[in-house]
């Protein structure tokens, strides 16, 4: 199978850091806060005709307007109070805020930076302007660079490494007047203990407010204890560029090459380009859609050489992710054409905590594929269903260390019995991120 990754460089800040909060707000509190706020917006409102201009009044009703939300009316507020008292070092720090609320990160720093000089200011004060100052600073050069990674090892039991079928003998249409055929060794399934390291590096670094550089290289090695033919390794490499709108919606064009070897022989070369579009939603979720090409070069199999086609719609939460994707497999000659197939798929991952140190961690995937022609040999055109089943825990064991214990369920329902498999796996390994 194809494991297409695809990388996308977001935005680095939501919503400005004056807006955040350092820990997870009570609901309850939160929401008598926005009430009080409210009330109190109501009452002063109703004054402005006759107190507008006052100091006091302006920079009360601008407190007001920040806390119930309306950035727009707390900014023309805190000018009439500056336009009276222009180094009322207060005012002018809530008119920084609420430009910074509003997303006008610019001028927020502006008047930030106005404020930090001001003498009678007191140094504590002083200094958290100061780093205010600095992340803006940072936001507004795009973020700055970033790196990080995993490191993945671990031991289990697969009872189907060649994903086969359990059948020993079956009939093959064009030679059905010879009776059952005996299937070789490598075309009935195979039960091993294998061990599996997997490890990626990813980087992405600002080149300007709202555009990023990214890249990432990800690599993985399986080895069956008993059986070498069918170890695997792969190494992909993708690099592309991102653009962030003014909206915070993330558009991004990415290029991938990846190698699969097979039995330490090279099996595939496969590259392409990848564009997805993210539009961020509120609560830390997204939406996202994308579109994938990939050519696929099998290594002394022509044959099966194919242009692969790709649409998918995302949504990615807290604790979820789910996906729907469709496409097509074209051969690029014609005798291969039964190996062209359509497929749809759909998938659906959550991670949900259990404790402070414990995740559960759950997924499930279909895909469907129907191939273009007849098989020669089956005399009929492949028709593939296959179900894909995950379960294990996260247990953190130290900072950025975690144990994850994992258990997979596949299944594949096939009309040509050769494809039609059922497969267990069942092992336990250790991740470090960083």
């Amino acid at each position: 199978m194809l494991g297409a990754t695809s990388v996308v460089a977001s935005t680095a800040i939501a919503e400005p850091v004056l807006a955040q909060e350092p820990t997870e707000p009570d609901p309850a509190a939160a929401k008598v806060a926005r009430e009080k706020a409210e009330a109190d917006y109501r009452a002063l409102s109703g004054q402005i005709a006759q107190r507008a201009g006052d100091p006091a009044f302006d920079y009360a009703l601008g407190i007001a307007a920040i806390d119930s939300g309306r950035f727009g009316e707390a900014i023309i507020a805190f000018q009439r109070v500056l336009a009276v008292q222009p180094d009322n070092a207060a005012a002018r720090a809530e008119l920084a805020r609420a430009y910074a609320l509003a997303g006008d990160i610019d001028t927020a720093r502006e008047q930030f930076a106005t404020v930090v000089d001001d003498p009678s200011l007191p140094d504590p004060v002083r200094q958290r302007f100061t780093g205010f100052v600095r992340q803006f600073d940072k936001q507004i050069s795009g973020g700055g660079s970033d790196i990080s990674g995993f490191v993945d090892a671990r031991v289990g039991h697969d009872s189907n490494i060649n994903t086969a079928t359990e059948q020993n003998a079956i009939v093959i249409p064009l030679f059905s007047f010879l009776g059952p055929g005996q299937l070789g060794a490598g075309a009935v399934a195979q039960s091993d203990e294998f061990y599996d390291i997997t490890a990626g590096i990813s980087g992405v670094t600002a080149i300007g407010r709202q555009d990023r550089l990214f890249a990432s290289l990800l690599g993985n090695w399986r080895d069956n204890l008993d059986s070498s033919m069918f170890d695997q390794a792969a190494l992909t490499a993708t690099a592309g560029y991102a653009h962030s709108f003014a909206n915070q919606d993330v558009i991004s064009l990415s290029g991938q090459v990846q190698k699969f070897w097979l039995d330490d022989a090279g099996f595939r070369t496969s590259y392409g380009l990848t564009t997805q579009y993210t539009k961020p939603l509120k609560g830390g979720k997204a939406l996202t859609l994308s579109g994938q090409w990939n050519r696929l070069e099998f290594d002394g199999d022509p044959l099966r050489d194919a242009d692969r086609f790709s649409v998918g719609v995302g949504f990615v939460g807290k604790v979820l992710a789910a996906n729907i994707n469709a496409g097509t497999e074209e051969t690029l000659k014609q005798p291969g054409d039964h190996l062209s197939f359509d497929f749809v798929g759909a998938n659906i991952g959550a991670e949900v905590p259990l404790a402070k140190t414990v995740a559960i961690v759950g997924g499930l995937a279909f895909d469907l594929r129907r191939h273009d022609a007849p098989d020669p040999l089956f005399l009929a055109e492949r028709e593939d269903e296959r179900l894909d089943l995950t379960a294990g825990l996260k247990v953190a064991i130290a900072d950025r260390l975690f144990l994850q214990p994992t258990a997979t369920y596949s299944r594949n329902w096939s009309n040509i019995a050769l494809f039609d498999f059922e497969r267990w796996t069942v092992s336990v390994g250790a991740r470090f991120e960083f």
